[in-house]
C-alpha cells in the first residue's frame, strides 16, 4: 500500500487536506436554489463511501509495504472495525450540525468557530493519545487559534442587525456544538489503526481499511441523523424523502463531488499521520478554517456590509490562524 516516508511530504498532504476540508462546503452553494442541504447530504455521504472504496482498491492494495486492503480486512479485530465506524458516526453528527450552521450563519462564521473548536479539542486529545512533537509549539499555536476564534465570533456579532439576532445565536450555537463533536471523531479512527504503517500489527487496521469503515459509519448514521433533520429541520419546512428522487442530476453530482473532495482530504490526512503524528496531522488539516474563511470573506462576500473595524478584526483573525498553524507545523 502507499505509505508516506518523508515528513515534508506528510506536511504537503496535510496542506492538501486543508484545501479540501476548507473548500468542499462551496458545493452547498452550487446546487439549485430549491435543493436543500438536507437533500445534498445524502449524496455527500455517498461521495465519501465511493472515494474510500476506490482508494482501498488502488493505493491501499498496491505496493510492497504494509498490508493490502482485503488481507487487512480478513485479519481485523471487530473492536477496531467498530472504533472506525464510531468515528464516522461522531463525525457525521458534527458535520450535519456544521452544514446547518453554514446555512444559517455563513461559511466565514461556521467554519472558524466550529472547526476552530474542533482543532483545539482534536489536537489536545490526539496529542495525549500519541504525544509527538514539541508541546510548547503545538499548544502555543492552539492558543493563537483560540484568540482567532473569539475575534471571528465577535466580528460576526458586530455586523448583525437586531432583527436577525435570534438566527445569529442559533448559527453560533450549532457551530459550537459541531466543533465539540468534530474534535472527538479523529481519535476513534486513529485508535483503530496500526501504529507502524510499514509493519502493521495483527488485529489493527491500515489507514485504507479504517477509512472504508469510517465511511460506512457516515452513511449508516445518515439514516438517523439526516432523517431526523429532514423531519425537524433547523431552518425551513420539513422535507419528504421523495423530494430526493425528484432532484436534478446536477444536484446529485454536486453532492457526490462535495463528499469526494472532503474524503480526499481526510484520506491524505490519515495517510500523513503515520509520519507527522495524529496531533500535527489533524491540527494542520483543520487549518481548513482559514481556507473557508477566505472563501466566505473574499469570494462569497459575506462581510461586504461590515464596517472597517469589523474587517480589520477579520484580517487579524486570519493572521493569528496562519501564525498558529505555522507553530503547529514547526513543532516536529
Amino acid at each position: 500500500m502507499f505509505i508516506v516516508e518523508n515528513y515534508g511530504v506528510a506536511i504537503m498532504l496535510c496542506v492538501v487536506t486543508m484545501l479540501c476540508w476548507g473548500s468542499w462546503a462551496n458545493t452547498t452553494k452550487l446546487t439549485s436554489k430549491e435543493w436543500r442541504f438536507e437533500l445534498l447530504y445524502w449524496d455527500y455521504g455517498l461521495g465519501i463511501l465511493i472515494t474510500t472504496i476506490i482508494l482501498a482498491f488502488t493505493l491501499g492494495s498496491n505496493g510492497t509495504e504494509g498490508r493490502a486492503f482485503l488481507n487487512d480486512l480478513h485479519q481485523a479485530d471487530n473492536a477496531n472495525l467498530q472504533s472506525a465506524i464510531i468515528g464516522g458516526v461522531v463525525f457525521n453528527l458534527a458535520n450535519i450540525l456544521l452544514v446547518a450552521a453554514i446555512g444559517i450563519a455563513g461559511m466565514s462564521v461556521a467554519f472558524p468557530v466550529g472547526i476552530g473548536i474542533a482543532l483545539v479539542l482534536g489536537v489536545v486529545i490526539n496529542y495525549l493519545g500519541n504525544p509527538q512533537g514539541n508541546p510548547g509549539l503545538i499548544f502555543s499555536g492552539v492558543a493563537l487559534i483560540v484568540v482567532a476564534i473569539i475575534l471571528n465570533a465577535r466580528a460576526y456579532q458586530k455586523m448583525q442587525s437586531s432583527d436577525t439576532t435570534k438566527v445569529s445565536q442559533k448559527g453560533l450555537i450549532l457551530s459550537v456544538v459541531s466543533g465539540c463533536l468534530m474534535g472527538l471523531f479523529y481519535k476513534y479512527v486513529a485508535d483503530s489503526m496500526v501504529h507502524s504503517f510499514n509493519t502493521p500489527e495483527p488485529g489493527k487496521l491500515t489507514p485504507y481499511t479504517a477509512l472504508v469503515f469510517f465511511a460506512i459509519g457516515v452513511v449508516a448514521s445518515s439514516f438517523i441523523f439526516n432523517g431526523l433533520q429532514m423531519w425537524r429541520p433547523f431552518a425551513g419546512e420539513p422535507i419528504k424523502i421523495s423530494s430526493y428522487f425528484s432532484g436534478k442530476m446536477k444536484d446529485h453530482l454536486v453532492g457526490i463531488l462535495g463528499g469526494a473532495i472532503w474524503c480526499v482530504g481526510m484520506s491524505l490526512n490519515i495517510i500523513a499521520s503515520g509520519k507527522a503524528g495524529p496531533a500535527v496531522s489533524y491540527g494542520l488539516g483543520q487549518g481548513a478554517t482559514v481556507v473557508a474563511a477566505i472563501w466566505g470573506i473574499f469570494v462569497w462576500r459575506e462581510f461586504d456590509k461590515a464596517n472597517k473595524d469589523t474587517k480589520s478584526m477579520l484580517n487579524i483573525m486570519l493572521l493569528l490562524y496562519i501564525i498558529g498553524l505555522a507553530l503547529i507545523i514547526g513543532s516536529k
